[in-house]
């Protein structure tokens, strides 16, 4: 694997104190999208939110392009090149979809603006209507298609399927692959559809009660179902 862009060491990550994360290990390089899988409550949107910087960590390491996250300046972490898309989208209603784009950009970039709205083209004759009347789905597109006018290095999804019906999910999943790949973005990705989400990544971690119970080739895991179901449900299995 070419040199990692976004790397936790023994991350330990919570919440007053509490850790809701131990112990995570992970590394995700330019160009590879790598998926963290688990129940509810195995701390995955914890993990995500400390890698961004939202949360101060309680132990460990984490890094994007070598330079350590401080959860003081999220803001640094940002400039690095990390984007993370939430899992209730951090859109605002009142504002058109042309509006977010211009927001999101660090400056004017009309060129960037289109060559992303050529990946969501169901978005291009939406320009000017406000995020309050768009589809979950097309509310979903315009989160992703924000945090990439800004060329992030990293880029992070938190349930991108949520509320979604399964028909958009798997439309939207395999454009971040080819994104992926094309601009060579590191991508981390918190999925519940486990099949649909393995079916574009590179490598899959699954969290169980914060604690890694199985990693692997998403390959390796999905030809596995049997160890990847004891992880996901029983927390089981361990790593290949």
């Amino acid at each position: 694997m070419t040199e990692a862009v976004l790397v936790a060491d023994r991350l330990v990550a919570g919440y007053h104190g509490i850790p809701a994360v131990q112990g995570l290990d992970l590394a995700v390089a330019a160009g590879e999208v790598l998926t963290l899988l688990g129940p509810n409550g195995a701390g995955k949107t914890t993990t995500l939110l400390t890698l961004a910087g939202l949360l101060p960590r309680m132990g460990g390491r984490a890094t994007i392009l070598g330079t350590p996250v401080d959860h003081r300046r999220p803001y640094r972490t940002a400039r690095r090149g990390m984007r993370l898309v939430p899992d209730d989208r951090g859109l605002f209603a009142p504002l058109t979809v042309a509006e977010h784009l211009r927001l999101a950009a660090a400056r004017p970039d009309p060129e960037r603006e289109k060559s992303v709205l050529a990946r969501f083209p169901a978005l291009e004759g939406l320009r000017g209507r406000k995020v309050g009347l768009l589809s979950g789905g097309e509310q979903q597109m315009l989160a992703i298609a924000a945090a990439l006018v800004a060329r992030p290095k990293v880029l992070m999804v938190d349930e991108m399927s949520l509320g979604l019906a399964p028909m958009v999910v798997r439309n939207i999943l395999p454009a971040i692959r080819e994104i992926a790949r094309a601009e060579g973005i590191a991508v981390l990705l918190v999925e519940q559809h486990v099949e649909l989400a393995l079916a574009v990544s590179d490598r899959a971690i699954v969290l169980n009660h914060g604690r890694v119970v199985l990693s692997g080739a998403a390959g390796q895991l999905l030809a596995d179902r049997a160890k990847l179901t004891a992880a996901y449900f029983d927390g089981t299995a361990t790593s290949p």
